[in-house]
């Protein structure tokens, strides 16, 4: 009879010992050499550093801009400070208020005295309402009586007034219709001005006594016998552009 192993006997064992020797455990990886290699999947990317160039470009380009910024807040403030300003001033001089302040947080000095209005012109008379009136110390005369004519200038204003009332000024005219009888001005030996003040419904006077001769512009030689007959006269009074209304009297 042949011979039957025994399955629980060594020569049994034997193979299986072998077949677990054969059999070889995963070969794990060292701990240091995972951590070390790129455990990121197949789709990542790899990120590269900018050189130094890029790196200055950029400082440019945000410094740049930021000065830009800089200048369109400066020029923005400038413009509105600007405008506040002169409204500020526009509204002071429309109100007729002080001095307007300065800008920027600067103090104005205090005026030592503030600015007087304008002075208004003085008051002048008005030389309109000076008048001359012309008049007689008698309305008829006698044959040897010589009248008296006198010239009055009188300020009807409110104002005193300067009149030049000298002889250069003034004129004692005579005449008998169309006839001019005499003059003052013809033979006048001299000429002056006489300036006076004359105040508010106050008048001057000047009296000239009338020998009855006639006379001619130059004082020209009057044949003798040739003075003024019995009749009516008129007498008007002159000073400068200034004429009176008549006055008349009669010589006998």
């Amino acid at each position: 009879m042949g011979r039957q192993d025994d399955p629980t006997s060594g020569a049994g064992r034997v193979p299986a010992q072998k077949s677990a020797m054969k059999k070889k455990p995963a070969t794990k990886a060292p701990a240091g050499k995972t951590a070390g290699k790129n455990t990121a999947g197949p789709g990542a990317r790899t990120v590269r550093k900018a050189s130094p160039a890029v790196y200055r470009r950029r400082r440019l380009f945000a410094g740049g801009a930021l000065l830009l910024v800089l200048g369109l807040i400066a020029g923005g403030v400038a413009t509105v400070s600007a405008a506040v300003t002169a409204k500020t001033e526009q509204v002071a001089a429309t109100e007729g208020g002080s001095t307007p302040q300065p800008t920027g947080g600067q103090t104005a000095a205090a005026p030592s005295a503030s600015p007087s209005a304008t002075p208004s012109a003085s008051p002048t008379c008005d030389q309109k309402l000076v008048t001359v009136t012309a008049a007689t110390n008698k309305a008829s005369y006698g044959p040897e009586e010589k009248p008296v004519l006198t010239l009055k200038v009188t300020n009807g204003g409110k104002l005193p007034c300067k009149v030049n009332i000298g002889t250069s000024q003034m004129e004692f005219l005579v005449t008998s219709g169309s006839d001019r009888i005499f003059s003052s001005g013809d033979c006048q030996a001299s000429s002056n001005d006489l300036v006076k003040t004359i105040a508010p419904g106050k008048s001057e006077t000047a009296n000239f006594p009338w020998s009855r001769s006639r006379s001619v512009q130059g004082c020209a030689k009057i044949a003798e016998g040739s003075g003024a007959g019995s009749g009516y006269y008129v007498f008007i009074a002159k000073l400068g552009a200034k004429v009176s209304p008549p006055a008349v009297f009669q010589l006998s």
